[in-house]
């Protein structure tokens, strides 16, 4: 939702262009009243549906409800069926608020996540309910046939072989690697480096590209990792090298 949106402009004169819905056939602009959906069902051929056929189906529900269907281990669920997260809020009279928070503790004692789905602008949405904190958050769900299967990575990845000095030094990238979750370090450089574009662009101020790195191609991979665990052992932080130190100092002296 933060992402920076453009629009396109005329650069003659700086405004905001119009998109025509022109008809190649006619060789004309249709009109609004003119336009009918179509399914591509095969190269040029179109089923066309009408916006009836579409309100037919759709489910409108008014009443903003959840309808739960089971309640299953999260650990069961996939991330990979996630699409987008919301946080359930309870309504602001105490009856309303109570079934809420009774939902949110049942849930935590059993660890259990809820299966469900509710109507949005007419179209119906499956969902899984789940406790975060103190509050209820809802991820609407991809459903099944739009997971793509990995079937082709599983037999690609079956056929290679992995030796153990190169599992070893795989091993000792992740532990120097290794550190807490920290959501506040989940930021885009490009958005960064955009919005400061932006910024000196709107104040009339020149605007310093970043230099771009030179990533050397991976010729050895018993290299390539021997090279990252040296450079992670570089980028330690100054207090874990001080650490680290006396213990090197130690193990000279005998």
């Amino acid at each position: 939702q933060s992402d920076v949106s453009f629009r396109m402009l005329h650069r003659e004169c700086g405004t905001p262009i119009k998109q025509k819905r022109w008809c190649p056939v006619h060789e004309r602009d249709v009109e609004s009243d003119e336009l009918v959906r179509g399914w591509e069902v095969a190269k040029g051929q179109f089923v066309t549906v009408e916006d009836a056929d579409l309100e037919a189906i759709e489910q409108h529900d008014t009443s903003r409800s959840i309808e739960i269907g089971r309640f299953v281990t999260l650990e069961e669920v996939d991330p990979v069926y996630f699409d987008r997260t919301y946080f359930l809020v309870p309504a602001g009279a105490e009856a309303a608020r109570r079934p809420y928070v009774l939902l949110l503790e049942a849930m935590k004692d059993a660890n259990v996540a809820a299966l469900g789905r509710f109507v949005l602008a007419g179209k119906e949405k499956l969902c899984l309910i789940r406790p975060m904190g103190d509050a209820l958050a809802l991820e609407t769900l991809f459903v099944h046939e739009d997971v793509k299967d990995h079937a082709e990575i599983d037999e690609a990845v079956g056929s290679s072989e992995v030796r153990g000095p190169e599992l070893d030094l795989a091993k000792q990238i992740i532990a120097s690697l290794a550190g807490p979750f920290e959501p506040e370090e989940l930021k885009s450089e490009y958005r960064e480096s955009l919005k400061e574009l932006l910024e000196a662009k709107l104040a009339g101020q020149p605007f310093e590209l970043p230099a771009a790195e030179e990533v050397a191609p991976v010729v050895d991979l018993m290299e390539a990792l021997k090279a990252s665990v040296a450079a992670a052992s570089t980028n330690k932080p100054a207090a874990e090298k001080k650490k680290a130190a006396p213990r090197k100092r130690a193990a000279a002296s005998k």
